[in-house]
Formats: structure tokens, sequence, C-alpha cells
């Protein structure tokens, strides 16, 4: 097991960025800040991360909830 070269490097650097540029949208669109999306690089946080977005309430349905209040 020598360093890896520059194929592996791409692979990996590919690997980590794209579920962290994925995460990003997905936080954003949902009205989190997008830069938590950066924790799907972190091994235990990424799990923390979608266990937040799958049962928090998304700051985007609470300001639909509240304009519907106001209607």
């Amino acid at each position: 097991m020598g360093t890896p070269g520059p194929f592996e490097l791409i692979v990996i650097v590919f690997v980590l960025l794209i579920p962290a540029m994925l995460a990003w949208r997905i936080c954003s669109k949902t009205g989190f800040p997008g830069v938590l999306g950066l924790l799907m690089l972190v091994p235990v946080a990424n799990l923390i991360l979608l266990c937040v977005l799958a049962f928090a309430e998304w700051p985007i349905e609470r300001e639909l909830r509240e304009a519907r209040r106001h209607d």
C-alpha cells in the first residue's frame, strides 16, 4: 500500500465532495444553513444531520404555517 496516485485522489475527492454538495443543497432548500451539509464529511455527525433533517421541523415549514395563520 503506497500513496494514492492521481486517479485515486480524484476518486477520493469526488466521493467526499458529492455527498457534501448534495447535503448543502438539501439543507439550503429546507431553510437550514447550507454549511450544515459539510457535516456529511464527519463520520458520526453525518448520521446526526440525517436524523435532524428527517425529524426536525424545517424552517420553511414553520414559515409556511405562520403565513397560513395570517391569511
